[in-house]
């Protein structure tokens, strides 16, 4: 039986897409959310408009700001009970067009993002005794295709640091990775190389809503403590 109690939820790149969706849903769903990413406008826009949404100002390549957050979390509201880190960006790209700023930045965000995510939840959690870490990764962590070679990367060490934090962790710590396929986003648009631009104007004909994924994670979350639902991969019924 699902568990119904209110939880406090921390969800990282929270502005749009699938962050979005996930706050909403978690919102909706009765739990209270601090929704975090960079963009304040968007952010405030968001918890003004739905009951139970808390915003804060967040860059998750900065690991000292991701621990005070989170820790003035704890401090606010007593314990933090789930950590999404959603926090992504895509500029796919060739190797050979050498866009190594780019390939830099996606490390940075998806990499180091969430292991700043993780070293900064590691104390709250094992204090507690509970917790529950989720990773949005992507169908990359499982496949390469052409202009994603760095971008599925940094999603397979993604899935791997995930995994290996799930094995890591002591009883009453719940770690879930959850891979979309092609989903609505502002993801694609931060692709700048035109081959790879073209490349993703076909791939994404057939999108599932971000609220496919929401709807995930809100499955994982609602589970009794003693259920741990490790990885859950939600692609369109076409991609193949």
């Amino acid at each position: 039986m699902a568990t119904t109690h209110q939880k406090i939820a921390f969800v990282t790149g929270a502005s749009s897409g699938i962050g979005r969706a996930i706050t909403e849903r978690l919102a909706a769903d009765g739990h209270h959310v601090i929704a975090a990413a960079r963009r304040t406008d968007l952010l405030d826009e968001l918890a003004a408009g739905t009951d139970g949404i808390e915003a804060c100002a967040l860059d998750v390549t900065d690991v000292e700001a991701v621990r005070a957050a989170v820790n003035a979390t704890v401090a606010r509201h007593g314990r933090l009970d789930v950590f999404v880190a959603n926090a992504g960006v895509m500029p796919l790209s060739r190797l050979d067009a050498g866009l190594v700023d780019q390939w830099n930045h996606m490390i940075d965000v998806n990499v180091r993002g969430l292991l700043h995510g993780i070293a900064a939840v590691s104390g709250p959690f094992d204090e507690q005794g509970s917790g529950h870490f989720i990773t949005i990764a992507s169908i990359g962590a499982h496949e390469v295709s052409p202009t994603a070679a760095v971008y599925c990367g940094t999603k397979y060490a993604a899935w791997a640091i995930t995994e290996g934090l799930r094995l890591e962790s002591p009883p009453g710590i719940r770690v879930t990775t959850v891979s979309p396929g092609v989903v609505e986003s502002e993801l694609a648009h931060t692709i700048t190389d035109p081959t790879a631009q073209q490349a993703m104007s076909e791939y994404r004909r057939h999108a599932i809503p971000a609220t496919a994924i929401a709807d995930a994670v809100a499955f994982a979350v609602s589970q009794p403590p003693e259920v741990d639902v490790n990885e859950i991969v939600v692609r369109p019924a076409n991609q193949r």
